[in-house]
């Protein structure tokens, strides 16, 4: 499974942005898709969840309310919409997949850089 994120870039405190995942290859293997984030001089840090089958959703409590993941199952994309942005929300974002290969997300994309500065 290969996977592509992008949509991040420059973004003033407030605004909006919407990343996009796109998997391909052996995607027929995905069960659930999730979003990172690793700020400057920070550990990784989740983001969200969502079950590619069931659809079922969960946000981490940093970025509940503001941040929504939603997938496009037929188009094998992952989203995430984050929203009313703040300068703790900069971070390089990545999409992961898990497939049951093993216990965690066995496939990530190579990430997208978001910044949030007035």
């Amino acid at each position: 499974v290969q996977l592509q994120a992008s949509g991040g870039g420059w973004v003033q405190p407030g605004g909006s942005l919407r990343l996009s995942c796109a998997a391909s290859g052996h995607t027929f293997s995905v069960s659930g898709m999730g979003w990172f984030r690793q700020a400057p001089g920070k550990e990784r840090e989740f983001v969200a969840l969502i079950d590619w089958r069931s659809g079922t959703k969960y946000v981490g409590a940093s970025v509940q309310g503001r941040f929504t993941i939603s997938k496009d199952s037929a188009k094998n994309t992952l989203f995430l919409q984050v929203n009313s942005l703040t300068l703790e929300d900069t971070a390089v974002y990545f999409c992961a997949a898990r497939t049951g290969r093993t216990d965690g997300y066995d496939y990530w994309g190579q990430g997208t850089l978001v910044t949030v500065s007035s």
